[in-house]
């Protein structure tokens, strides 16, 4: 692969190539990627947030981050984060924090002792004494089949859910939060409106365009293949990412991490050879010595379209 496309990861790469730190790279990716959502669109009302676009401040905050990034590693702690999602609001916090517009970051209601009815991600400062609430969500579907409902056709690798089914509970339940007479006795100041900030990666079968209402047209994305479609994925050089690997485009200076295309068959061959999770690769290409990500694409059991059809007529 001698030129890569100008996709995100493109993008990303022109912009932040001189961060190395993971966790500033993270959180440059969660500050700089485009939300999954439309926040324009009507089918949302209004309902999506979105992050201000870097500026020349930003960029030399987190270069500077990037040089000494002790503030955020105490942020983060010492302990080893196995939840995606735990990991991705702790570092948006920080950046919150360091913005000066936190108010409060996980606030729990609870209308007994023994009964939460819910949490405040985040309460941010709206100016004149209100406060933004802003429920933060990092996801990970790939298109499959057609719903009627649209974004319910973006499945969870688990098929556990979907995009459709992730945004009615946050906008039916999670944005409606201050409304319920147990947030009155904790909240620190009244909620002048409550929005969600989507982020993650969609990915689509090779050669699909995706057409689905209320998506951010630049979102970030990906493609998917089955464990027996692998001439699929693009590139020669190839990195499986372990699942707190899965936000910002991977980069890496150790060779021995990238895979030719026949050692990754051997890797899927052994991580399929008993029911497992898909697993997300990312086409890698040197520069220099440091691999960076090209594209990236989930790889599903060969039984995966099944059992997700049957998820569907079901």
């Amino acid at each position: 692969m001698d030129r890569p496309p100008d996709n995100y990861q493109a993008r990303f790469a022109r912009a932040w190539s001189q961060l190395s730190n993971p966790h500033v790279r993270t959180l440059a990716w969660l500050l700089d990627s485009p939300g999954l959502l439309d926040p324009v669109h009507p089918h949302w009302q209004g309902k999506i947030a979105t992050l201000p676009e870097p500026d020349a401040a930003l960029r030399d905050w987190l270069l500077g981050l990037d040089a000494d990034p002790s503030p955020l590693l105490a942020a983060l702690g010492e302990r080893a984060y196995t939840r995606l999602g735990l990991y991705a609001e702790k570092l948006i916090a920080f950046y919150f924090r360091e913005q000066g517009t936190l108010v409060a970051h996980g606030l729990q209601v609870r209308a007994a002792r023994n009964d939460t009815v819910g949490e405040f991600d985040f309460l941010l400062d709206a100016g004149g004494g209100k406060a933004l609430h802003i429920e933060f969500a990092t996801k990970f579907y790939l298109l499959e089949g057609v719903w009627p409902d649209q974004l319910d056709s973006l499945v969870g690798p688990n098929l556990a859910d979907s995009l459709g089914q992730k945004m009615r509970k946050i906008t039916s339940k999670q944005l409606a939060l201050a409304d319920h007479p147990a947030a009155q006795a904790v909240l620190p100041r009244p909620v002048a409106r409550a929005q969600a900030l989507v982020k993650g990666w969609l990915f689509y079968p090779r050669g699909t365009v995706s057409g689905l209402e209320g998506l951010d047209p630049q979102h970030c994305r990906g493609t998917w293949c089955s464990a027996g479609e692998l001439e699929q994925l693009e590139g020669d050089w190839f990195m499986p990412l372990a699942r707190m690997e899965w936000l910002a485009p991977a980069r890496t200076g150790d060779a021995g991490a990238v895979l030719a295309r026949e050692a990754l068959a051997g890797q899927v061959a052994e991580h399929f050879a008993a029911p497992a999770m898909p697993m997300l690769v990312a086409s890698m290409r040197e520069d220099g010595g440091v691999w960076t990500e090209c594209e990236r694409a989930f790889v599903v059991p060969d039984d995966w379209r099944g059992r997700a059809a049957s998820r569907r007529v079901g």
